[in-house]
């Protein structure tokens, strides 16, 4: 399935997806490729979040959270294992984008181990350095602080 043939769509993600959010954000975390998370923090941070369903299953997920003026981050990407390297990523981070130029965002930041899907999308790196307001909010509580082995980066809207 190529992304022409895409059947699904994203959606604001509802309080019926908590769980499966939950399941697909500790899946990866289980193989180090991200951060767990609790229910508690999906529930909290719930209008962050957009799906990707195709016949009513959640393959996909990713969350914009506003951080600072001006500044906003793509977060908690996960696309099912059975649907990756099919757009569908593409897509959620595309409709995030969205989302932050409706906002009058102009600069989202990553912090990733998928820097060259990332780049595809028009991000570029970045030190971690010029993200200081992350750095002492949630890094600061992150068992990897301050030992982070992520790749940063940025996307300015050019718009």
């Amino acid at each position: 399935m190529n992304r022409e043939q895409l059947k699904g769509l994203i959606r604001p993600a509802r309080m019926d997806d908590v769980r499966r959010i939950h399941d697909m954000l500790n899946f990866f975390a289980d193989q180090h490729l991200m951060l767990p998370r609790a229910v508690s923090s999906i529930y909290d941070h719930l209008r962050d979040f957009v799906v990707y369903v195709e016949d009513e299953e959640i393959y996909g997920i990713c969350a914009l959270q506003i951080c600072w003026d001006n500044l906003a981050e793509i977060r908690s990407l996960a696309v099912d294992t059975s649907r990756q390297k099919q757009g569908i990523g593409r897509r959620l981070v595309e409709a995030c984008l969205d989302e932050a130029r409706r906002f009058a965002i102009r600069q989202v930041f990553t912090l990733t181990y998928q820097a060259p899907f990332f780049r595809t999308l028009g991000f570029q790196d970045t030190d971690k350095q010029h993200l200081p307001h992350k750095i002492w909010s949630d890094c600061l509580h992150c068992p990897k602080f301050p030992d982070c082995d992520e790749d940063a980066l940025i996307w300015i809207d050019s718009d």
